[in-house]
């Protein structure tokens, strides 16, 4: 990011959508085609790295939130993706969007490809950051995710093992500039994730490997394009995941990026934000 420049995503100012007893929070940067990004577990606004967003709002309307019973958002966090997946369907509708992209790291890319298969006449793509596809996975999560992942405060070094490449220099260098970026917003902020809704992720990532609803099948089917942006060290969701479903998923597109873990779009925020930008506009439908 520009230190020159403001950055819109960290001015944005935080909005409400009021629904019965409960409301919902969100930001909006840009304008253009819209875009929905749906957050990782423990992830709030905050937690985005303005670098990538405010690159992608150059030419979209980027929206973040928090899902209902995460940070600003009241309520309880639901235990299945698929009502968690009805807060895009609400912010939706509050934005008066018939069609967008939508988008999704870790958790949040379980909520994106749910919403992706339930609403399919209102998605044009489904970017999918360090994430797993729906149903069973061959390749698991590393001991040492869950050994930094629920630790109650996290810190940079923690940040680099979860996100980054511990073993690469550069990594270790591109996750203190995003550290830094991302602690540039002082006003307006959202709350921590308390330690009592984790257990609520990770029920929901459970139902989503059972996959009741046939997502994994769904998925294949949609006329829509399917980008999947991984690291080649992805410690929570190992991209060979992914690997199973080419062949076998005519829409899917992989990008992955060396030296990265499961936060590739922190450490490689334009690069990621272009090849996103280059992805929506040549499968633009």
């Amino acid at each position: 990011m520009d230190t020159a420049t403001v950055s819109g995503t960290i001015q944005a100012a935080t909005k409400f959508i009021e629904a019965g007893e409960s409301k919902l929070a969100y930001r909006t940067i840009g304008e253009g085609k819209p875009i929905i990004w749906c957050n990782r577990f423990r992830g709030t606004m905050d937690d985005w790295d303005p670098a990538f967003i405010d690159r992608l709002a150059k030419k979209y309307q980027v929206v973040i939130f928090d899902y209902t019973g995460v940070g600003l958002s009241t309520g309880e966090l639901a235990l299945d993706i698929a009502s968690v997946a009805e807060d895009v369907q609400l912010l939706a509708s509050e934005l008066k969007l018939q069609k967008f992209i939508i988008g999704g790291w870790s958790y949040g890319g379980f909520v994106a490809q749910v919403f992706s298969v339930q609403y399919p006449e209102m998605i044009t793509h489904t970017i999918l950051i360090g994430t797993k596809p729906p149903g069973k996975t061959d390749y698991p999560s590393e001991q040492v995710f869950f050994d930094v992942a629920l630790k109650v405060k996290n810190d940079l070094e923690d940040e680099v093992v979860l996100f980054f490449e511990p073993a690469s220099k550069k990594s270790r260098k591109a996750a203190k500039a995003s550290h830094e970026r991302i602690a540039q917003r002082t006003n307006d902020k959202d709350f921590p994730v308390p330690e009592a809704v984790w257990s609520r992720y990770i029920t929901g990532g459970k139902v989503f490997e059972a996959d009741d609803m046939q997502a994994r099948k769904r998925l294949a089917q949609l006329k829509t394009p399917v980008l999947v942006i991984s690291g080649d060290h992805e410690i929570v969701f190992p991209v060979q995941n992914w690997y199973a479903l080419t062949g076998k998923m005519p829409n899917l597109y992989l990008f992955v990026l060396p030296k990265a873990g499961h936060g590739p779009q922190h450490q490689y925020p334009k690069l990621c934000a272009r090849f996103i930008s280059n992805f929506i506009e040549h499968y633009y439908h």
